[in-house]
């Protein structure tokens, strides 16, 4: 082992990530959410928690799921799987920023429990870093784990995305086109996003203070960077991944999943 990985090894920050499980995956067309489908004999969720377990970057996990599949994910998944760095299994809200506002809640909520200074904010005590990721997502890779990690390390806040493959029109209200960004600053975001856990925090409190503002205002948050985005001055990096970290959304997404395990066996 080289000195300086044996330095960032033995200073590392706790890592966290967080898990979303809590969609009904209605576009899949099935009565069974999407996330527990099989692919290749397996539970679609497997893969990200094997990828989370097996990984030298991430401590532990929080997973999301809708409150009536916690029974069903702490028995058939955790301990069925023996993913033992999963420390909670939580429900989810309606839409993914609830659920990940739910999370936050819960950390520092833990964070409350533990015993924190008074005078800090629960939010201000968080430490180290959050990773937020998809559970239908179910090529995660140890690389790009890595490759995130070192870059919220420098930055404080990075996601996983990919060049745009297609030229993109922004249309206006009646469905026209009104311009074409430059392609090549065109990236489509996939996850993990990864933050300093009380930077993601603070901006997920404060959009639960001023959800309602921001909806009246026509402002959406679709992601997690979003929120950053909103609610502080703070840059989101970009860090490269791979077009094989696709999100599992529709039927046709399920087949291209187990072409890619079929050519990735080989």
């Amino acid at each position: 082992m080289k000195d300086g990985t044996k330095d960032r090894l033995e200073t590392k920050k706790r890592c966290r990530a967080i898990l979303l499980a809590a969609g009904t995956g209605s576009r899949m067309k099935s009565s069974v959410a999407k996330q527990f489908m099989l692919l290749d004999g397996r539970p679609l969720i497997w893969y990200a928690l094997h990828a989370l377990q097996q990984s030298g970057i991430i401590d532990d996990c929080i997973l999301v799921t809708g409150a009536e599949h916690i029974p069903y994910v702490r028995s058939e998944i955790v301990e069925k799987y023996a993913f033992t760095k999963v420390s909670a299994v939580i429900e989810g809200g309606a839409e993914r920023w609830e659920s990940v506002l739910k999370a936050v809640e819960y950390l520092t909520e833990e964070q409350e429990r533990q015993g924190q200074p008074e005078r800090l904010a629960p939010s201000a005590s968080l430490e180290g870093y959050i990773f937020v990721c998809d559970g239908a997502r179910p090529f995660l890779t140890e690389q790009l784990l890595q490759d995130t990690w070192e870059a919220v390390r420098k930055h404080r806040a990075c996601v996983a995305a990919v060049p745009s493959k297609d030229t993109v029109k922004i249309a206006d209200g009646e469905g026209f086109a009104v311009s074409t960004p430059d392609r090549r600053r065109v990236y489509s975001i996939q996850t993990p996003q990864v933050f300093e856990a009380g930077l993601l925090a603070d901006a997920y409190l404060r959009l639960k203070r001023e959800r309602e503002a921001l909806k009246a205002r026509g402002i959406a948050v679709t992601d997690d960077a979003s929120v950053v985005e909103l609610f502080t001055d703070v840059k989101v990096k970009l860090v490269e991944a791979s077009y094989d970290n696709l999100k599992i959304t529709t039927p046709e997404d399920l087949l291209v999943a187990e072409m890619l395990l079929g050519k990735k066996s080989i």
